[in-house]
């Protein structure tokens, strides 16, 4: 192993690395790896859908001081902006 390996800043070590070979010469719990969640967590019952936006580094500048201001994400802004069409 190379001198100063790390994960999430945290140093890798040979007991480290014995564990995980040792974990997988044994074998994965196959339907448990299955069980696990991808991605973020869903919003609703139904699926998300991801939507492109292209703004300016104007735009996205505002966007950000308001999120900041208001201790929101760019998205949940945006998402409030399209709930308020339908008042």
């Amino acid at each position: 192993m190379a001198e100063n390996e790390s994960i999430d800043g945290v140093p890798v070590t040979e007991e480290q690395i014995e564990a995980w070979t040792a974990e997988a010469e044994h074998g994965f719990d196959v339907d448990a790896l299955k069980k696990r969640g991808r991605g973020r967590p869903g919003r609703g019952a139904a699926a998300s859908q991801v939507i492109a936006l292209r703004l300016t580094p104007d735009e996205v500048a505002a966007l950000d001081a308001r999120a900041a201001r208001e201790h929101k994400t760019r998205s949940e802004l945006i998402r409030e902006a399209l709930t308020a069409l339908d008042a």
